[in-house]
């Protein structure tokens, strides 16, 4: 895998992507990189005046629009998640590639109109909903993937069970974040237990993007609070002094969503030290990530919380 780089994406013509987050950052770059392969993506977006704008400079990017489409679908709302999959499977087309690549970060105590904490609810709970309501257009395709965005930040994190909401604990900002990412990491090795379990062709992988200059602090960005004008200005320092650009960290991403060589399971990130940066490489999973029992309670709950079965 030493030295690889985006010229090494097979041809997609004919394939069938989704990517949630896709106006900007990683998720744009994604977009970018499998739509000049040929791939057909879906953006699923919140805001349709941004997904316009991304829309724009793809179609400048790529010299037409015919590969694009937008599919509106608000994360914080899991009915707006079920209409958008259920607008794809009205397609009745395969998905043979879907990217749960959509997150927030850095917000003060905050929850949707179904009670989840914001960040647990967008980052993890509605991917998991949404990968549950689209499985049958994914089982339709041959070799079909998902794949996951996890983050540095799961390393820190701690799914407490019994209070996996923050309904009880001291909330905290960064330590939802981490656990919300964790979440992430977790819910793509129990998929793939799953899947693997059922027989399934479908195969779940996790990646993470390193440290990159996204706009992911700055999502919900009418939270205008003194304290979240300080932080953000920290990290538009950090963004500038240490981090790699979007399109370097989109490539764990495209690595993992098009790599023949992947069988489920693997967790793709930077090579470089601390995984801060670097080409794309083959991950040790954190402890949490590869225990069956945590993958099960995980399941369970998000299942609950969603009011989704599958697998």
């Amino acid at each position: 895998m030493k030295g690889w780089t985006p010229s090494e994406i097979p041809d997609l013509t004919g394939k069938r992507a989704m990517i949630t987050g896709a106006n900007s950052g990683i998720g744009y770059q994604t977009a970018l990189m499998l739509a000049q392969r040929g791939a057909r993506v879906w953006l699923g977006c919140r805001n349709a005046e941004r997904a316009e704008a991304a829309i724009q400079r793809l179609e400048k990017a790529l010299g037409s629009r015919d590969l694009l489409t937008v599919l509106p679908m608000d994360l914080a709302s899991l009915d707006s998640v079920q209409h958008a999959a259920e607008q794809y499977l009205a397609l009745n087309q395969p998905l043979d590639l879907l990217i749960n690549n959509a997150g927030i970060m850095g917000l003060p105590l905050q929850r949707t109109c179904a009670g989840h904490e914001m960040l647990l609810a967008v980052n993890h709970l509605a991917h998991f909903a949404l990968t549950a309501s689209l499985l049958p257009a994914l089982e339709a395709a041959p070799k079909a993937r998902v794949v996951t965005i996890s983050s540095l930040a799961a390393k820190s994190g701690v799914l407490d069970f019994d209070d996996l909401n923050w309904e009880r604990s001291p909330y905290n900002k960064v330590a939802a974040y981490a656990r919300a990412k964790l979440a992430n990491q977790c819910f793509a090795i129990e998929l793939q237990r799953r899947l693997q379990a059922a027989g399934s062709s479908v195969i779940s992988l996790a990646a993470h993007p390193g440290y990159a200059a996204t706009n992911v602090a700055f999502s919900n960005s009418e939270t205008r609070s003194l304290a979240r004008r300080l932080w953000q200005s920290m990290v538009r320092i950090g963004n500038a002094l240490l981090a790699q650009s979007a399109e370097r960290g989109a490539l764990p991403s495209v690595y993992a969503a098009t790599s023949e060589t992947l069988q489920g399971g693997e967790y793709i990130g930077p090579s470089g030290p601390f995984q801060l940066r670097g080409t794309p490489s083959l991950l040790n999973l954190l402890p949490s990530a590869t225990d069956k029992q945590t993958g099960e309670h995980l399941w369970r709950h998000s299942e609950q919380m969603t009011r989704t079965r599958y697998l």
